[in-house]
């Protein structure tokens, strides 16, 4: 089970760092959120990966 923070502590938004509105979470206006909509519909955020593994031709992958 997650412990939630203390009702003391001033979270920052996750773009330009301003103090959060909890309406917004975790962004401070509606701009901030428009922005990070952005950058996901545009697929700036992306987790680096390697090269996929090589095909072994057997087709849909199940076993016969």
């Amino acid at each position: 089970m997650s412990e939630q923070p203390p009702d003391n502590i001033t979270r920052k938004c996750a773009i330009c760092g301003k103090p959060q509105d909890p309406a917004l979470r975790p962004f401070c206006s509606k701009r901030c959120a428009d922005i990070d909509l952005n950058r996901w519909l545009k697929e700036g955020y992306a987790i680096p990966g390697g090269e996929p593994p090589p095909d072994d031709g057997g087709g849909n992958g199940e076993e016969d």
